[in-house]
C-alpha cells in the first residue's frame, strides 16, 4: 500500500472536501497511518486515557464550542494536552473560526490544520470514503475484466489463450470493458471485489497481429466502465484430453483473491468454440443462481426422481400377477 500523507489528501481532495489551510505547510508531510476518523471531545476535556491520536481529527462545532466556553489559560491547558500527541492533522468543520491558541500550538509542533465548509457528517463521510478507499486491501492481477450482462467476468488463463479477443468479441456485442491485461482489484467490503484498470493502460487493449486500439475511441464510451465489481472467475485454458472438465455443474467451484470466495469456471479453448457466446450464458447463469435458481440442480433432482419412479414402477409390474 503506498504511503498516505496529508499532502496527498490535501492536493486529491481539496476542492471535493473544500479544504483550507489554516498554518504553514511544514506538516503536509506528515503520514496518516489509518483510515479511522476520531472527535476528539473527551481528549480537549482532558481524559487522554484511549485517545486514538493516531487518527485524523475532526473538530466540531461541539468542540469548538468547548473551547470557546473556557478561558484563556483554559483554552490553553486543553490545546497543549492535545498537541502532546502526534496528530496527524486537525479538520475544522462548518467554517468556524478556531483559536489562537490552537494554530499556535499547532504550528509549533509541525500540525497541520484545515478548515472546510461542510457539515461535520458530511465532512467525515466524504473524507471515510476516499480514505477507506485508500487503505483498502489491494492487488494486480494478468486477466481481463468485463461487463457481462451486468455481471463483472474476470477472464485469466496463459498468456496468448485468447482472452483479449473474446473481450473484444463482447464488446462488439454490447458488452463493456473494463480493464485488459492488467487489472488492479480492491477489496471494497469483506465479501466484494471491485476491479479497474490501470492508469497507464485505461481502456486500450492488445490484439496479437494488430497491436494497441483505443476500445473507447473504435467503440464509444457506451463499450467501457471505469470499474466492475468481481463476480465470477473464467479460467481460459487450451484443451487437454488428459483435464477433467465440469460436466454437471453441480459442485461450485470457487478461488480466493483478497480473502473473498468468487466462483471460477474453467472453460477449454479449441478453434472453432465460441467463448462469447459461453460468456453470456455464464453472466446469465450467474443471475440465475443470484436469484435461487441452480439448472444444475434442479436437472439432478429431476433426474433422480425419474430414476425413483421408473424403479418403483417396475417393482410394481414384477409384483403385479393379473
Amino acid at each position: 500500500m503506498e504511503t498516505v500523507t496529508v499532502e496527498k489528501m490535501y492536493r486529491e481532495r481539496k476542492k471535493a472536501l473544500e479544504l483550507t489551510l489554516l498554518t504553514n505547510e511544514d506538516g503536509l508531510k506528515k503520514r496518516i497511518p489509518t483510515n479511522e476518523i476520531s472527535r476528539p471531545g473527551l481528549a480537549l476535556a482532558g481524559f487522554m486515557e484511549r485517545f486514538a491520536s493516531q487518527r485524523t481529527q475532526v473538530l466540531g462545532e461541539t468542540e469548538m464550542t468547548f473551547l470557546s466556553c473556557r478561558d484563556e489559560s483554559g483554552r490553553k491547558r486543553a490545546v497543549e494536552n492535545f498537541f502532546k500527541f502526534d496528530l496527524p492533522c486537525v479538520i475544522i468543520t462548518k467554517g468556524l473560526t478556531p483559536p489562537p491558541e490552537l494554530l499556535e500550538a499547532a504550528n509549533q509542533k509541525g500540525v497541520p490544520v484545515f478548515s472546510t465548509r461542510l457539515s461535520t457528517v458530511e465532512f467525515i463521510n466524504r473524507l471515510s470514503a476516499y480514505l477507506d478507499n485508500l487503505f483498502a486491501p489491494h492487488t494486480t492481477l494478468h486477466g481481463t475484466l468485463v461487463d457481462v450482462y451486468g455481471v463483472g467476468l474476470l477472464y485469466t488463463g496463459k498468456s496468448g489463450v485468447g482472452k483479449s479477443e473474446c473481450a473484444l468479441d463482447l464488446v462488439e456485442r454490447g458488452h463493456r470493458l473494463v480493464a485488459d491485461d492488467v487489472v488492479k482489484i480492491i477489496r471494497k467490503s469483506p465479501q466484494v471485489l471491485v476491479g479497474t484498470g490501470s492508469e497507464l493502460l485505461r481502456h486500450h487493449m492488445e490484439i496479437r497481429g494488430i497491436g494497441i486500439i483505443d476500445i473507447e475511441k473504435l467503440f464509444g464510451i457506451r463499450a467501457i466502465r471505469m470499474q466492475k465489481r468481481i463476480e465470477v472467475q473464467v479460467n481460459l485454458v487450451h484443451w487437454d484430453d488428459q483435464i477433467e472438465f465440469e460436466r454437471l455443474g453441480i459442485e461450485e467451484k470457487y478461488t480466493t483473491i483478497l480473502g473473498v470466495e468468487i466462483p471460477v469456471v474453467m472453460i477449454p479453448v479449441s478453434p472453432g468454440k465460441d467463448i462469447t457466446v459461453i460468456s453470456e450464458v455464464i453472466a446469465m447463469n450467474h443471475m440465475l443462481k443470484i436469484y435461487g435458481h441452480s439448472s444444475a440442480e434442479e436437472f439432478s433432482r429431476r433426474l433422480s426422481q425419474e430414476i425413483y419412479r421408473r424403479k418403483a414402477a417396475g417393482e410394481f409390474l414384477e409384483s403385479d400377477l393379473e
